[in-house]
């Protein structure tokens, strides 16, 4: 085996151990796996920055500066107190409410910024209607991941397939988020064949919920306005991505400057609020897999998975979508669609060129998403959620949230199977 494909496999691998172990920051541990591979000569400093995807990269901090202005706003506790109020403080109807709005909110800004927000309203409404929390956060968690499968710029591993392939807002919309309301309607069916017995308060406890005012939630409403113009001015940009040929990135980029620009908003302030951490994470992985596709090993693992399938699309399609959605529940989706992106690039010559194999695209973003739903390491809202469940002393356990949510995500992948085989297959 040649050695410069050796170094390149041991480091991957490394990092990825190094990821599921969860001991060192995977900023960090992306960023040493790309540098390890360039000190010692694999790629070149060149290439390195050639394999880095920076319509990803640019989209992501455009969204992460729009969002923390919003923030301010408080918006998203206005929405949320609201969402209670309509459903007089029936904890079912609550649960629905906020999921609701999870899902909506996960698909027009991401879900990993949603449920950092809602998270904490959902605790504090729980508190005051002394019940437990548990069914309405890991409802969340499973609309976060649905919503954000919907769109463009909902899920990472969404930006990261999009970005590559050129692929645009409403092509997502109307392959990917039109499956999604089933999927949603079917899982809280379940959930309300399993908790709507146990989701029942006293009437006093209901009533602290309709003292509540949405009202003293808003913090500034005239930057409220301006946030809300920008907002829909860049969706606008993004759906109409066909017709203006300005690439999402540009569109997240210029609405996020402009908002800084009429709100007189510190430049410092707001670009210390990106999550940098993530930004690095993605730039280093980027490098370490681009490192596999220069030593050839993402072409050989091609021809095999090619051999596998026997060069037939529906069993490529079925294949990724199953091995997406299992993978994605046990370790993060995101370095398994870095790897997936330029493994599946390599099988479109043999599988008919880049129009046949769509259905992978789809395939794998429904995979990514949904499979995050599966464990409550499988997607970074989820571990954002276990986190305020563990602050507020109510943990949620690995194996007590996978006991339902993995049954739940096969329930919608086997959903979505059935999609892939009557629209493309």
């Amino acid at each position: 085996m040649d050695g410069h494909l050796i170094i390149a496999l041991a480091v991957f691998i490394g990092v990825y151990a190094l990821l599921i172990w969860e001991k060192v920051d995977r900023a960090v541990v992306s960023m040493l796996g790309a540098g390890l591979l360039i000190f010692l000569g694999v790629i070149t400093q060149e290439s390195a920055i050639h394999g880095i995807d920076f319509n990803t990269i640019g989209l992501l901090i455009g969204m992460m500066a729009i969002v923390s202005i919003c923030q301010k706003t408080g918006m998203f506790q206005y929405v949320a107190i609201k969402s209670a109020k309509l459903a007089k403080g029936d904890p079912w109807l609550i649960l629905l409410y906020l999921s609701i709005v999870t899902a909506v909110l996960s698909a027009l800004l991401d879900n990993v910024t949603t449920v950092l927000l809602i998270a904490p309203i959902t605790l504090l409404i729980c508190d005051e209607l002394k019940t437990n929390p548990y069914p309405f956060l890991f409802s969340q968690i499973m609309a976060s991941n649905i919503g954000g499968a919907a769109t463009l710029i909902g899920d990472p591993p969404n930006i990261m397939i999009g970005s590559a392939k050129g692929l645009s807002f409403m092509a997502f919309v109307t392959n990917v988020g039109v499956i999604m309301p089933l999927v949603m309607l079917v899982t809280f069916i379940i959930l309300k064949l399993i908790y709507g017995k146990e989701l029942t308060v006293a009437q006093e406890y209901r009533d602290r919920i309709m003292q509540f005012r949405e009202s003293e939630a808003i913090q500034d409403p005239v930057l409220l306005v301006k946030c809300l113009l920008v907002l829909g001015a860049v969706i606008t940009g993004f759906v109409l991505q066909d017709r203006i040929h300005v690439e999402p990135a540009t569109t997240a980029l210029f609405g996020a400057a402009f908002l800084m620009l009429i709100n007189r908003e510190d430049l410092h302030h707001v670009m210390g609020k990106v999550e940098w951490t993530t930004i690095f994470f993605f730039i280093g992985l980027f490098v370490v897999v681009h490192g596999l596709v220069e030593v050839g090993f993402i072409g050989t693992l091609a021809k095999k998975a090619l051999a596998l399938t026997g060069g037939d699309i529906a069993t490529a399609t079925y294949l990724v979508l199953w091995i997406s959605a299992v993978a994605s529940a046990l370790v993060d989706n995101i370095p398994f669609v870095a790897t997936m992106i330029p493994l599946i690039d390599d099988m479109a010559p043999a599988l008919g060129g880049e129009e046949a194999i769509m259905p992978l695209w789809w395939a794998l973003s429904i995979g990514a998403c949904l499979g995050g739903n599966g464990s409550i390491i499988g997607a970074s809202a989820n571990v954002i959620v276990a986190g305020f469940a563990a602050r507020s002393g109510h943990p949620i356990g690995f194996f007590k949230f996978m006991k339902l949510a993995f049954p739940l995500m096969i329930m919608s992948i086997a959903i979505s199977t059935v999609y892939m085989y009557l629209r493309y297959l």
